[in-house]
């Protein structure tokens, strides 16, 4: 019963994105931040941390994990820029409190946080559950948001593999004891401010999981460059992916020779990643920072011949 219950925990992790190498991650950083602190926003106690300098880049966790979980691509990310990292809601040193979790608040809660931090916009990378609050943030102040990367995350429940959403739904509290001896529950307990309220947030994110949600008629309001990523074995459907890609304008046509028909959207698939653990994979930094600075000059097969 035990080791069912921990595989479906490990398997519900589509929105969550369960953090089995978050100590790792956490060992891995080597970037101390500057600044961190927490910021009471709409009745939430969120904690934040700022690292590096440059151009503002705020960093959304996965479900269940905390800033923690980016701790081997912290360094990288945080050259050349100042990363605003946070503890979502009921995760890491942001405690659960009474208010429920819905990525559509947290999305005004983010809003609200980076005003009360002096940020009029940013750049932004969500991973996961982290990438479904970066989605939201995007949609509902396209204002604070310059450019968006959102890793592993998709615009509608749909986009699971079928035993991956029928196993969601099961997520419960009652498996809070069953997993005491996982990576998951250690990485929590040891920085949650009541670590007694691991079930409450296991009861929350199974409640966040099994309502149904579909946002494809939000996507056509990010205005803003987007670039999705996804690992080639991720829990979302290849054809979730294209269609994410396509309703962003991407995908429609070909670029043409002197790349006139390119889209301002980008889409990045890593190889040999998965759901579980593209978030800290050294090809992520490589891929995304080159978008989020804006980089988009490439030579020519003219410039190439001529040795330009």
């Amino acid at each position: 019963m035990k080791s069912t219950l921990i595989a479906l925990i490990a398997s519900a992790a589509a929105l969550l994105a369960v953090p089995a190498v978050a100590e790792e991650a956490r060992k891995a950083e080597t970037v101390a931040p500057a600044k961190a602190g927490h910021a009471e926003i709409n009745g939430v106690n969120y904690y934040y941390e700022i690292r590096g300098e440059g151009e503002p880049l705020l960093l959304l966790h996965g479900g269940l994990g905390s800033i923690d979980m980016f701790g081997p691509v912290l360094p990288a990310l945080s050259e050349g820029r100042q990363v605003i990292a946070v503890d979502l809601h009921g995760h890491g040193r942001t405690a659960l409190g009474s208010r429920d979790i819905s990525l559509p608040d947290i999305g005004d809660d983010l809003a609200a946080l980076l005003d009360e931090l002096g940020y009029e916009k940013v750049d932004v990378l969500g991973y996961s559950f982290g990438g479904g609050a970066a989605f939201r943030l995007a949609v509902q102040h396209p204002e604070a948001v310059r450019r968006l990367a959102l890793v592993s995350a998709g615009f509608s429940d749909d986009g699971f593999y079928p035993e991956i959403k029928a196993q969601q739904v099961q997520l419960t509290g009652a498996a809070a004891e069953f997993m005491k001896e996982t990576p998951m529950y250690a990485s929590y307990v040891a920085v949650a401010p009541k670590p007694e309220d691991f079930p409450k947030l296991l009861d929350q994110m199974g409640n966040l999981m099994r309502k149904p949600y579909d946002w494809s008629a939000d996507v056509s309001k990010l205005k803003m460059p987007v670039m999705l990523v996804f690992g080639d074995s991720d829990m979302y459907r290849p054809e979730h992916v294209i269609k994410f890609y396509q309703l962003l304008g991407g995908g429609l046509k070909d670029a043409g020779w002197m790349r006139e028909n390119l889209s301002q959207n980008r889409l990045a698939i890593i190889p040999n990643r998965t759901h579980y653990d593209v978030f800290f994979a050294p090809e992520l930094a490589g891929a995304v920072l080159p978008f989020l600075n804006g980089e988009t000059a490439v030579k020519s097969w003219d410039e190439l011949v001529a040795g330009k």
